[in-house]
This record gives C-alpha cells, structure tokens and sequence, in this order.
C-alpha cells in the first residue's frame, strides 16, 4: 500500500471509529470472529449473540469462523483488524490464555492486543463415551487407564483448546495416561465418538448435552462444581472420585486494543442488554451456559487471571506444541 493510500486508509478509519454506534452500521456488517469451527459452544454462543445484536444499534452481525492453530488464526486477524468495533472477537481461554504459551514464534498477546467488550457466558464440560464403551464409570474408565496406560485415545479440539486442558488436568489428579488426538473443533471430536474412531472427549455440554439426553452418548462425570439441572444423574467430578478439575469454559467478546472506550462501551451496553433478553436467556438455559455480562474490565482481569492459572498447568503437564 503506498504512502498516499495508507494515509487515506487510516483516515477513513479513524473516521469511522469516531462515529457512534448507529453511524457506524451503515459502513456494513459487524463481523464476530469464531476460532472454532461451525458447531462448537463458542460458536454457539456467537450465534446467539449474534443474532440478538442484529439489526439493532449495532447493524448487521455476522459470525465469521476462522478455525486453526487453537483459535490464532482468528486471535491474529482481530489483532490487526482495524480498531473501529467492525471486527470482534468472541474468545475463550484457548486462544486468549493457553495457546500462546504453546505456539512457536506467536506475535499475539491478548494482554497487549485486545480489549475485552463483555463476558458473554461460562460453560462447563461433560465428559463423554460412546454407550457401548466398556466404562460404565469415571472410576471404570480410570481403572481401565491405569490397567492399559497409553492406550485409551480422547479427542479435543486443538492443541491447548479447554477439552485438551482439561484432560491434562484429570491426567495429572487421577495419574493415568491418556493419547491425544486433536481435532480442528469440538464437534469433529464428538462426531468420532459417535462413530466410535476415538474412546472419549470432554466437550462443551452446549455441544453435547442432546446426544447424551437422546441415548446416543453416555456422560461420565461434568466439570462444573455441582450437578446441572440439564443433566441431573451426571455426577460431577469430585462426586465421581477425582477433585480439583473444576473448570469452565468462558466466552468473551473483544475487541482491537486501539478501539476508543465510547466504542467499547457502546458495544458493551449492546451486548448486556442482548444477554438480559428472556429467549436468549432461555436458549443458555436448555444448554447449560451461565450468562455473564458485566464491563469491559472483567473480561480484561479474566485474560490475566487465566494466563497465569493455566501456565501453571502446562509447567506440571509438560504440555508442548512441536512445531508451528
């Protein structure tokens, strides 16, 4: 780009970030970034999101999936996005906080190269077999993993996405060895447990709360701290004998860093009131994610707080991404 169009380029942008929300929909579509691919709980939130934002103040929205590397690929195209609040993100602890810590020559830093919008919700993970699989139980599938270690393989979906964390986790708690098999998304990982190709995931239960409910796969144990009301004979982890695997996977919408606050705060006030809307409400409920909401500074304290937990993690686990 040459020196005269770069300068007409970042005018026009400038102009364009200046301008309030309802100014700024008539430039096109706001687009949401989605790390993952079609299917999986952070596009699901997306889309609902998505789709109560649309046509509001805001203007169109639209999702846009950019699947890989654990979420970089879309992390990488929000941080050099223009900083107008036309490209968003919506993020999870896997791009934001562990991949990073894996990926070889990373330029991006969430800390240094975003901006947080609004905590879209929490969801916790269900670990998962296919009905014919052979444990019956968390303590069935550990003996099992103790009896053949290295054996038993699971799917996620990347290197250093949460089902991956998670399992490193319960490795960790519970002393077994498990193989891992990435996938570019959650719902590939189900679909091979459907299809009986691997033994078990830990997934997103938005992603897999109805093959559970319809028979179709059969839930060990949840991560959250007590029973869902979606899946009440589901114990939860501690119940089922290994504590200390507590964890949820967050969802949050982010923005450039460089995006003015009246922006930030804007598009915050926009997303809030989408989260308080009874039919999107009732939407989480049926698929176990808790609503967040709040400022722009929770979702910035979230990325700090995550980065330095689930680096701890990695330093136990040896958790290590060969090339990139």
């Amino acid at each position: 780009m040459n020196t005269t169009r770069r300068r007409d380029f970042l005018g026009g942008a400038a102009a364009l970030a200046a301008l309030p929300l309802s100014a700024r929909a008539q430039a096109g579509p706001t687009r949401i970034l989605v790390g993952s691919s079609p299917g999986g709980g952070q596009d699901m939130v997306a889309r609902m999101v998505a789709e109560k934002l649309n046509g509001g103040p805001i203007g169109a929205v639209i999702v846009d999936n950019k699947p890989g590397a654990s979420g970089m690929i879309a992390a990488d195209l929000l941080a050099k996005a223009p900083a107008d609040g036309t490209t968003l993100m919506s993020a999870t602890q896997t791009a934001y906080a562990v991949a990073p810590q894996l990926y070889k020559n990373v330029g991006f830093d969430a800390q240094r190269d975003v901006t947080g919008v609004a905590m879209l919700g929490f969801n916790p993970f269900v670990l998962v077999v296919h009905p014919s699989f052979e444990a019956k139980t968390l303590q069935e599938l550990l003996d099992l993993a103790r009896a053949k270690p290295g054996t038993l393989n699971y799917g996620s979906g990347g290197v250093g996405s949460a089902p991956h964390m998670v399992v490193e986790l319960l490795q960790l708690n519970a002393g077994i060895k498990l193989v891992h098999v990435p996938y570019r998304g959650e719902a590939p990982a189900v679909a091979d447990v459907l299809a009986r190709q691997i033994a078990l995931t830990f997934n997103n239960v938005a992603v897999v709360a109805g093959h559970v409910k319809s028979g179709a796969l059969r839930a060990l144990a949840v991560t959250s701290p007590k029973r869902l009301e979606l899946l009440p004979d589901v114990p939860t982890m501690a119940e089922a004998g290994v504590p200390d695997v507590e964890v949820e996977t967050w969802f949050a919408l982010t923005a450039p860093k460089a995006t003015p606050r009246d922006i930030v705060r804007g598009l915050n006030a926009e997303v809030v009131k989408a989260l308080a809307a009874p039919d999107l409400m009732k939407g989480y409920d049926e698929l176990a994610i808790r609503p967040a909401g709040g400022s722009p500074d929770i979702v910035d304290a979230m990325i700090k707080s995550e980065v330095a937990r689930w680096s701890e993690v990695i330093q136990r686990a040896v958790v290590k991404l060969a090339t990139h």
